[in-house]
């Protein structure tokens, strides 16, 4: 088999398709969008480019600074809360039989072949105050307060359920977030997991250390390299969401993604939702940069 250093021509004759394609439906129009981000409205349909920055000095205004960090934090804590939940999942799957891991990897995989809208609309109907989650516990009142009565630990005068606000809030937009974001964790974890020597494991054990030692001084270290592509590809897309937030989210609880969509469709401020877009971007890049620093002076540590 001939290899391409030697027939250079084949492979840019090869190559030529996915150059067109990226440059067609991925640089050329991000470019624009990036030309938008330094230009003006000069009418309702015309923006002119000009050069000017005052789109970027809006962009970190208090307001939408404000935006951009409340975004960031819930990210954050949508990132944790999957790797929390996630690590002793892709554990289980790990050293499951391979009968039941295949199955296991089966329910993970499960929620791609539904659409996230309808999964979203769904999760309004489990949390929304006439939903199944409040209905259950309405039931579960009814059951359970004269048991309270009796022993003491409620009153008559509480015998009606108020249904718990659990959609339109931050909860509900954390809890969405970690619905849709929890196998792109998983998945991860699973693969740096599966290929970890076992035998290292038995070692620690035999040697005296207790299981949370073993997984917090050898499992963890070698899952290291799954732990932060999972964090990486759960984080960077729970920043940009835009559904889970405008679906379960009140006004208190959107995402620099719907304050980007508002000026593109409502506003009709391409430039400064250019701006607002590239600024998403930038940090985006930055956060991929600092992980794969990270990387590499994990790899040269080893």
């Amino acid at each position: 088999m001939q290899n391409w250093r030697e027939s250079k021509s084949g492979f840019w004759i090869l190559s030529i398709p996915t150059v067109l394609w990226l440059l067609i439906l991925f640089v050329i129009p991000l470019a624009i969008v990036w030309l938008y981000s330094f230009g003006e409205n000069t009418s309702l349909t015309v923006i002119s480019f000009t050069g000017t920055l005052k789109n970027y000095a809006k962009a970190i205004e208090p307001l939408y600074l404000k935006i951009f960090l409340k975004s960031f934090w819930m990210a954050g804590v949508t990132t944790l809360l999957c790797l929390i939940i996630a690590f002793p999942v892709a554990i289980a799957v790990t050293f499951a039989s391979e009968r039941s891991r295949s199955w296991l990897l089966l329910l993970i995989m499960l929620p791609f072949w539904t659409n996230l809208l309808i999964r979203t609309y769904a999760l309004m109907a489990v949390l929304g105050e006439k939903g199944f989650l409040n209905q259950g516990l309405g039931w579960l009142w009814i059951k359970f307060h004269p048991l309270m009565i009796m022993l003491g630990l409620g009153t008559a005068a509480q015998a009606g359920f108020e249904p718990i606000k659990l959609i339109y809030n931050n909860f509900a937009v954390i809890f969405g977030l970690v619905y849709v974001q929890l196998p792109f964790m998983v998945l991860p974890l699973y693969s740096a997991l599966d290929r970890l020597d076992r035998s290292l494991i038995e070692a620690s054990l035999d040697l005296g250390a207790g299981h949370l030692r073993t997984l917090a001084n050898v499992v963890v270290p070698l899952a290291r390299p799954g732990i932060m592509s999972g964090i990486l590809i759960t984080f960077i897309p729970s920043l940009g969401s835009y559904l889970t937030p405008d679906l379960l989210g009140g006004s208190d609880s959107q995402f620099i993604a719907n304050v980007i969509e508002r000026q593109f469709h409502s506003a009709n401020d391409w430039p400064f939702g250019s701006a607002l877009s590239f600024i998403l971007l930038y940090a985006t890049f930055i956060f991929i940069a600092l992980q794969s620093l990270g990387k590499k002076q994990s790899g040269h540590t080893a």
